[in-house]
């Protein structure tokens, strides 16, 4: 777990993530409508290396970025709520890329079998709690590494 105050707070954290991140690393960010899930994503792909403005993929589902570090995924599922349509998902989580997919449990059937989850909640205006969940050896290393800075 890993609380922060505010937005300079939340991409320092995005900053620290990104520099354990690995090709083909697959980040779950689940949270309520207005959790700060796209406003991450965008603070993880600048620290990528990603320079193109990063927006919500709400209505195209994926958009895929170029980074100086490494190539970015971000995926908003969340109009694949009682969807079965499977857009190619293993082609994007496959690739020597970092793919970040908010609503994930809308495509649960298609999620890879080791990833990192991130899950915002909201304590206040400013403030967030970030809950990490790691599935696999890599991640939990991951997740040890960026609970403790």
């Amino acid at each position: 777990m890993k609380k922060v105050q505010n937005l300079a707070e939340m991409e320092g954290f995005a900053q620290q993530l990104a520099q354990q991140l690995e090709a083909g690393d697959v980040l779950l960010l689940d949270g309520d409508l207005g959790a700060g899930k796209t406003t991450f994503s965008q603070f993880l792909g600048r620290a990528l290396g990603v320079t193109r403005t990063i927006n919500s993929p709400t209505f195209n589902i994926i958009k895929s970025y170029k980074g100086s570090e490494l190539n970015f995924h971000h995926m908003d599922c969340y109009r694949l709520e009682d969807s079965e349509e499977d857009l190619g998902f293993d082609e994007y989580f496959n690739d020597e890329a970092v793919t970040v997919i908010e609503w994930s449990q809308f495509i649960e059937e298609y999620l890879p079998d080791t990833f990192l989850k991130i899950t915002i909640t909201v304590d206040s205006e400013t403030e967030r709690t970030l809950h990490l969940e790691a599935i696999g050896a890599h991640y939990e290393a991951v997740k040890e590494a960026v609970e403790h800075v």
